[in-house]
């Protein structure tokens, strides 16, 4: 079964904005890009790592937001973003567009709407999908063909892929009940407020005594007699209260994410999102945004082209008292490019 990469380019670009301000990386015109090379090589390390034959990045919609109009109090506590890191997103969809790589922001929509999308358009073409991201919301598109890879402290190679069961036993839900358990706990980052009182270890207990929340909303309309033995009388009160119950069912409408968009993809005849895209479209790009130092690594993962010339070190038999001979032509000066993670500077 070929794979899709799925890619949560707003939280890829935000995570490496963070973690690589320290480089300071910066074209020859002063533009900030340390984002977008950060961004760049989480992608390739997930390419190579779960060898994907298509690629589709979604990025959210910054000028308008049809959650933020129905429900004003989504994301209103979030501090407008720096401006260096929105110039970096923006290159990023440049450079992504400009080497061939399929990019969709969808109209008032965000980028876990592409990636819900992504995830519908692999199973009904036969494919299935991996989501790079280092938020938790895609844990509910976790299903037989859709894994999560969620980038954490380590890079790509270090990070967890998520099956469902491998879901249950970090959580202890299962895919399909991830959204209400999340509904339930609530998210401070995007302003939502659960059910006060109910974290992530009673979330989970009460979805594995019953399986839904409206099953346990049942059973406390009808005195709440199970509910008290599972969790206590007090989760029964807290599962009465109405302004509980409100805030839970707004949280589900707010974290259900659309799998409808049309994005594009042409899976079944190897045509956009597939891969390998045009060489020199990807060798353009790189050297357009001046990344030309990953160059060689995009091309292999991107458009298959091959590996350049056997390596200048010639494998050793293993020997700890041996050092390799680096060729003194390509030997690295005593400043030379350093690995910050999984990036290359």
């Amino acid at each position: 079964m070929e794979t899709l990469l799925a890619v949560d380019g707003n939280s890829l670009v935000h995570r490496s904005f963070h973690a690589l301000a320290g480089s300071n990386l910066r074209t020859a015109d002063d533009r900030p890009i340390w984002a977008v090379k950060g961004f760049c090589s989480q992608v390739l390390g997930a390419l190579d790592r779960v060898g994907a034959r298509a690629l589709v990045v979604g990025f959210d919609d910054h000028t308008a937001s049809e959650r933020k109009t129905r429900w004003p109090h989504y994301k209103a506590t979030r501090k407008p973003k720096p401006p260096e890191l929105g110039d970096q997103i923006a290159r990023t969809i440049e450079l992504l567009r400009a080497a061939g790589v399929q990019v969709v922001v969808p109209a008032g929509l965000e980028a876990d709407d592409v990636l819900a999308s992504a995830a519908r358009t692999a199973a009904a073409a036969g494919w299935q999908t991996v989501i790079l991201t280092s938020d938790r919301d895609s844990f509910a598109l976790i299903d037989e063909t859709t894994t999560v890879l969620r980038l954490i402290n380590g890079g790509v190679h270090a990070s967890p892929m998520l099956s469902p069961d491998r879901l249950v036993t970090l959580t202890g839900v299962r895919p399909e009940q991830y959204r209400e358990y999340a509904a339930m706990r609530g998210d401070t980052s995007d302003n939502l407020t659960g059910i006060n009182g109910i974290g992530e270890k009673t979330a989970a207990r009460l979805l594995a005594a019953f399986g839904t929340v409206q099953a346990a909303f049942d059973d406390v309309d009808a005195g709440g007699a199970a509910v008290a033995a599972a969790l206590g009388r007090a989760c029964v009160a807290k599962l009465a209260d109405a302004e509980h119950r409100a805030a839970f069912a707004r949280n589900v409408e707010i974290m259900t994410m659309r799998t409808d968009l049309a994005l594009g993809l042409d899976l079944a005849g190897g045509g956009s999102g597939c891969l390998p895209l045009d060489p020199d479209s990807v060798s353009g790009a790189l050297e357009e945004f001046e990344l030309a130092g990953i160059r060689m690594l995009a091309l292999r993962l991107l458009a298959d082209a091959p590996d350049p010339e056997p390596a200048l070190v010639a494998r050793q038999p293993a020997d700890r008292n041996h050092t390799p001979r680096v060729p003194a032509a390509v030997a690295a000066p005593a400043a030379g490019p350093q690995w910050v993670g999984d990036t290359l500077f």
